[in-house]
């Protein structure tokens, strides 16, 4: 929602620098002449102003990250109209960038399920594990044993794993069907 609204104020300013020019020309033109007939005299002047206006421009901040091992990604944009001119800054955190770095360090130092744990707690790699016949550890437990714990208890795997997903539409039609009988019930009484 955040990122939303910031781009929706971007769009707005940028909709209303559209309409201002960068630059405004004020062009204005005198010409006078004077005929005298006695001494056969004429004179002609003529002059033009040229006045520009050029908006300061609004500039965007740097957002630099120094180390490149850090998983976070500087944005910065700038908007300037005639009137007012707006600029910003921040950093977006990559958060399966840091789940990466992590399993990759805890699978250096030996710690291979628990790597692996870390990793399941993304619903693709739950998913992909578990079809491929090699699921993801259950509190300690791994191989056949924690397969048939997830099938036991599908509600601890990770939001939007097909077994999670599943689980939870039996347990809406469960749900269903229980309102269901409740009402016939209260209908015969």
């Amino acid at each position: 929602m955040k990122w939303g609204r910031i781009f929706f104020v971007f769009f707005v300013l940028l909709l209303l620098s559209a309409t201002a020019k960068a630059t405004d020309t004020v062009t204005s033109s005198t010409i006078s002449s004077t005929v005298s007939s006695s001494s056969n005299t004429v004179s002609t002047a003529s002059g033009n102003t040229v006045v520009d206006k050029t908006p300061s421009t609004a500039t965007s901040p740097s957002v630099v990250i120094n180390n490149s091992d850090v998983c976070v990604t500087g944005v910065s944009g700038a908007v300037q109209t005639s009137v007012f001119g707006l600029s910003g800054g921040t950093t977006i955190r990559d958060e399966n960038c840091e789940r990466l770095k992590l399993a990759r360090s805890l699978y250096g130092m030996g710690l291979k399920v628990a790597g692996v744990s870390l990793l399941c707690q993304d619903a693709r790699v739950f998913d992909a594990m578990m079809s491929a016949g090699t699921p993801c550890p259950f509190e300690g437990k791994i191989g056949d044993i924690a397969k048939a714990a997830w099938l036991k208890e599908p509600m601890k795997a990770p939001e939007n794993t097909t077994i999670r997903l599943v689980a939870e539409a039996k347990a809406l039609e469960k749900q269903r069907l229980e309102n269901e009988l409740e009402e016939e019930n209260e209908n015969t009484e």
